[in-house]
C-alpha cells in the first residue's frame, strides 16, 4: 500500500477526526521530502503566521516552517496572551487579519475588549486579554482554510539563492526536506535566514531580559502582613534565597508579586533564543528561577499553601538580532511619529527597555504615532526576502517599543502583502508597488498610514 493511501485510512482520536478529512494539498505535503511554494515563511509565530495568512488570501501559494507544534510564538507558547496595542488615542490604528484573530478569540471565549475610546492611565490596559489555546487554534484554521501549508516542527538546516528565488533544506524529526520558493519572509524572532546567508544583523552586548510566565495561587493577599513579607523578601535577596530578577520590580514590595498572582513577575537575565543551546539554558535559568519564587513563597506566613498552577513551557525573549534594512527605524523617527513615504503600517506602544534595574517606560507624546516603513522588512544587500517582526530594521530604543505583538502582527501582514505582489509581478519586494501591497491590505482590513 502506497503512504498516501495507508495516511487516507489511519485515523486519528476516536473516530471523529480521520486524516482523510484533510485537502489532498495537505496529504501531498506529507507524502514527500521536496515542495515549491511561491511563499515560503520561516517562522509560525506572532508575525510569521499573519504574513503567511496573507500572502495566501492574496494568491500566493504559502507554507509556514515552524519549529514548534502550533502557531503564534509569543502570544501562545510563551504565554504573553494580552497582545496590544492596537488602539491609540482612542482610535484604532492597527487592524487587519491579526486584529481579525484577537476579535475571534476573544468572542469564542466570551471574553470582553477594554474601552478603546478612553486612553489609559497606563498602557497595559488596552492589551486585550485572549485564551491562548484558542488563539492557537483558530489561526491554524485560518491559515488551513486559506491553503497554506503548515510544516510544524522543522527548522531551516541550508538555504541557497537562486535565479527565481530560494531553495530551503529544513531538518525535522524522520524528515528532511526541500522546499523551493520564489518569496523568503523571515519571521524567525531573531533574524535566523539573515544570518545564515551571512547578511549583516545588529544586536546588543547586553540584551534584554526574558521572562518565564507562571502563576502562583493558594494564599489571601488581605490576610498577609506586608511588613513581615517585605522584611523577609529582603532577607532572602540578602542571603541569596532568591536572585535579582526573581521578581522584576525586586525594589518594590514583595506583595505586590503575591497580589497580581505571580504572573510575568520575573526576569531571566541573559536570555537569548538564537541558538538551541542559548534557549536551553534560557529555560533552565527559568524553571530555577520559578522553583526559587514558589519555595520562598510557601515558606512566608499565610502562604504554606502556594502551589505553582499554570507554567508555560519556554522563557519568553524579547531581543536577540536585528536586521540592518534599506531603512533604519530610529529611536527620533519612532518618538516623533515620522511618516516614511512608503509606510505600511502603524505602530503604538512606549519605549519599552527591561534591564538589571526593572522597568522604565517612556510614553509617546500625545496624538504621536509611528509608522513602519517598507524598506524596513527588507535586509539591506538582499532579494526575494523580506524580514518580519521584532527583527525589524531599527535601532535599540525604537525595537523595544517596535517589537509588541499589534505592531508584529501588522509587519507580518505587509511582509505577506509584498511577498505575494512580488510574486504576482515577478518583482524584488523593492521593486513592487507600494500602492499594490496597500491595495492588498486595505482589502483585508489593515489600517494604513495616510
Amino acid at each position: 500500500m502506497k503512504r498516501r493511501d495507508l495516511l487516507k485510512s489511519a485515523s486519528v482520536g476516536v473516530g471523529a477526526v480521520t486524516i482523510n478529512s484533510l485537502p489532498d494539498w495537505l496529504l501531498a505535503s506529507s507524502n514527500g521530502p521536496e515542495n515549491k511554494v511561491d511563499v515560503l515563511v520561516v517562522g509560525g509565530g506572532t508575525a510569521g503566521t499573519i504574513a503567511g495568512l496573507q500572502a495566501a488570501k492574496a494568491g500566493a501559494r504559502t507554507m509556514i516552517v515552524e519549529m514548534a507544534g502550533q502557531l503564534g510564538g509569543t502570544t501562545t507558547t510563551a504565554g504573553v496572551n494580552y497582545p496590544g496595542l492596537f488602539h491609540a488615542w482612542e482610535k484604532q490604528i492597527i487592524a487587519g487579519l491579526g486584529w481579525d484573530l484577537v476579535v475571534k478569540a476573544v468572542e469564542l471565549d466570551g471574553g470582553e475588549m477594554p474601552d478603546f475610546a478612553v486612553s489609559p492611565r497606563a498602557h497595559f490596559l488596552h492589551q486585550v486579554r485572549i485564551n491562548a489555546p484558542l488563539y492557537a487554534v483558530l489561526a491554524e484554521e485560518s491559515c488551513l482554510q486559506a491553503g497554506v501549508v503548515i510544516a510544524y516542527y522543522e527548522m531551516p538546516l541550508k538555504v541557497e539563492e537562486t535565479s527565481q528565488g530560494w531553495i530551503v533544506e529544513t531538518i525535522g524529526k524522520g524528515i528532511r526536506r526541500r522546499i523551493t520558493c520564489r518569496q523568503l519572509i523571515d519571521c524567525t524572532g531573531g533574524a535566523d535566514i539573515v544570518g545564515m546567508l551571512g547578511l549583516p544583523r545588529l544586536r546588543e552586548e547586553t540584551t534584554q531580559p526574558g521572562t518565564l510566565i507562571f502563576r502562583i495561587e493558594g494564599f489571601e493577599v488581605d490576610k498577609l502582613d506586608s511588613t513581615v513579607i517585605q522584611k523577609r523578601y529582603r532577607g532572602a535577596l540578602a542571603n541569596g534565597e532568591l536572585k535579582k530578577g526573581d521578581y522584576h520590580n525586586f525594589e518594590g514590595e514583595f506583595v505586590g508579586f503575591l497580589d497580581g498572582g505571580g504572573e510575568n513577575a520575573q526576569h531571566v537575565f541573559g536570555a537569548d533564543s538564537s541558538t538551541a543551546a542559548t534557549k536551553t539554558q534560557a529555560n533552565l535559568a527559568g524553571r530555577a528561577s520559578v522553583l526559587r519564587l514558589l519555595r520562598f513563597t510557601r515558606s512566608l506566613p499565610g502562604c504554606e499553601n502556594a502551589r505553582l498552577v499554570k507554567l508555560l513551557p519556554e522563557t519568553g525573549v524579547r531581543e536577540t538580532y536585528r536586521i540592518v534594512g534599506e531603512v533604519k527605524i530610529t529611536h527620533q523617527d519612532y518618538t516623533s511619529g515620522r511618516k516614511f513615504e512608503d509606510a505600511i503600517a502603524y505602530s503604538f506602544y512606549p519605549i519599552d527597555v527591561h534591564d538589571e534595574e526593572g522597568i522604565v517606560p517612556e510614553p509617546l507624546k500625545r496624538g504621536v504615532v509611528p509608522t513602519i516603513p517598507l524598506r524596513a522588512l527588507i535586509p539591506k544587500g538582499s532579494r526575494n526576502l523580506l524580514v518580519a517582526g521584532r527583527s525589524v530594521s531599527s535601532d535599540r530604543l525604537a525595537n523595544s517599543a517596535l517589537r509588541v505583538q499589534a505592531s508584529c502582527m501588522a509587519m507580518g501582514q505587509a511582509a505577506g502583502a509584498a511577498a505575494a505582489v512580488a510574486v504576482r509581478t515577478d518583482r524584488t519586494p523593492g521593486q513592487t508597488s507600494v500602492e499594490q501591497i496597500r491595495t492588498i491590505l486595505r482589502e483585508n482590513g489593515a489600517i494604513l498610514p495616510a
